[in-house]
């Protein structure tokens, strides 16, 4: 049992302002697996002092000064990498090869990405007599969910430090172990007492709280949409700057001449990876009428042979995060099966032996059309829709038929005929051919997916504020 009941404040571990605790649920056990504190508006309050405070020496620290402070806090990580991935699984169930060779490996990726970035940025530009000044907002609130939670902080707090912000940090209630492992390596890293805060909680108080408050510059959020739009309707009173990467539903056009096979494969691994949990998973996949039959069957043996098991069993996939995303999921497969879809794979229920932990089938819906629930709605688990065209013009059509805008894919061996699709998908990221991870390219989306970019050099951009100076450099005499 984990208790980690104290908050992380002004560079010291301490009580929270009124004692309160809550069990963090081992979602492949469904037992707990420890404690954390539930903090108040009175330990935002504390938190965020102790930021603004730290703001006024911190934001003056040299690019120098924050490089070495990132590589301590890099080597810091790498002594941790284990405890952070054993969290990880711990606290959401993710399998462990998943949560060493993914989720704990993205958290040391964004450092690394953000550390590079930071050696070349430029933070200042000379316009004749002008000089353009690039400087850090001020005191940072982020919020950040049980998904891939490592990878969320990481790509808030390490583009926030190199940038000379402060922040106070709320990780997810529901999977805080690894926020409190990424809190130790900090403070082991020697970051500047106030300029990193931990204040754990749920979202109606400390969410509401952090991104209230008058002294909060910007406000960054990580979830769902509707959370996102409280968290602009509780920072609109103070016009601070709102980042929010938010939900998605993210079409997956694949083209005629695709090669189905790999193509399909492909598609339906992305969406049952980390057990259907990421915003940006592929989850509508688009195929031509015509190949209906061939797609279907490919979908329904790769969903077939997916393994689901206890997070050390070796399984692809483990649980999914907690009893009410297990009840979200049942229905939303019930719905749409009610609504006419086909169950191609999986289904309702539990995988068989698994009557312990919160287990979900991997599943493949078809004879879907897009006005169905379960192509409007964000299900989150382990779910594909596939849906028919007969027309590209109808698969982008249908593709771009969503309030969301976070993601998109196509598939195709004609590269003029793929990127033409791609450049028509209104989505923040368009990936061509299942391409690899790109750490340095933009992340955040169109539409009710959010606003701002997380990653690489366009990440520093969110925390900055740009400043003229006029008359910097007086002009030569005539």
């Amino acid at each position: 049992m984990r208790d980690y009941l104290k908050f992380y404040i002004g560079g010291q571990w301490v009580d929270p302002a009124t004692p309160k605790s809550i069990d963090v649920i081992d979602p492949a056990t469904e037992r707990p697996a420890g404690r954390i504190s539930m903090g108040s508006a009175a330990d935002v309050d504390r938190a965020v002092q102790a930021a603004r405070k730290a703001f006024a020496s911190y934001s003056r620290t040299s690019v120098d000064e924050r490089v070495a402070l990132l590589e301590r806090v890099v080597a810091e990580y790498k002594k941790r990498y284990a405890d952070v991935a054993a969290a990880i699984t711990e606290e959401m169930g993710a399998p462990v090869a998943l949560a060493r060779d993914a989720q704990a490996a993205m958290g040391l990726a964004h450092l690394k990405t953000a550390l590079e970035v930071l050696k070349g940025y430029a933070f200042q530009e000379q316009r004749g007599s002008t000089l353009v000044v690039k400087e850090p907002i001020g005191v940072c609130g982020f919020i950040t969910p049980w998904n891939w939670p490592v990878n969320q902080i990481a790509c808030k707090v390490a583009p926030a430090l190199a940038v000379g912000c402060t922040m106070v940090l709320k990780p997810s209630e529901i999977a805080p172990f690894s926020g409190y492992i990424w809190t130790e390596i900090l403070d082991a890293a020697g970051v500047p007492a106030g300029v990193y805060n931990l204040v754990n909680g749920d979202g109606p108080t400390v969410g509401a709280a952090l991104s209230a408050h008058p002294e909060v510059d910007m406000v960054s959020f990580t979830g769902s949409t509707r959370a996102g739009v409280e968290v602009a309707r509780n920072a609109a009173p103070t016009v601070k700057r709102v980042h929010q990467e938010l939900g998605g539903k993210s079409p997956n056009v694949i083209l005629p001449d695709a090669d189905f096979k790999q193509a399909i494969k492909a598609g339906v691994r992305g969406v049952m990876n980390n057990s259907g949990q990421s915003c940006n998973a592929p989850t509508r996949m688009l195929v031509p009428n015509a190949r209906m039959d061939e797609a279907l069957a490919i979908a329904k043996q790769v969903a077939e042979a997916t393994t689901v098991g206890a997070p050390d069993s070796g399984a692809q996939l483990g649980p999914v995060i907690s009893a009410t995303q297990w009840d979200k999921i049942q229905t939303l497969i019930h719905k749409g099966i009610a609504e006419g879809a086909t169950v191609v794979a999986g289904g309702p229920g539990k995988p068989a032996g698994l009557e312990v932990g919160y287990y979900v089938k991997p599943t493949v819906l078809g004879g879907v059309h897009n006005r169905m629930t379960v192509a409007r709605e964000e299900i989150f688990g382990p779910v594909l829709t596939i849906l028919g065209y007969d027309t590209v013009d109808e698969a982008v059509q249908i593709g771009n038929d969503t309030p969301y805008g976070l993601a998109a894919y196509v598939s195709g061996t004609d590269p003029e005929a793929t990127r033409d699709v791609a450049s028509r998908l209104r989505a923040g990221q368009v990936n061509i051919n299942s391409a690899a991870i790109d750490l340095t390219a933009p992340f955040g989306g169109f539409k009710q997916s959010g606003n701002g970019r997380e990653w690489g050099d366009h990440a520093f951009g969110e925390f900055l504020e740009v400043k003229a100076m006029l008359g910097f450099a007086p002009k030569a005499a005539a």
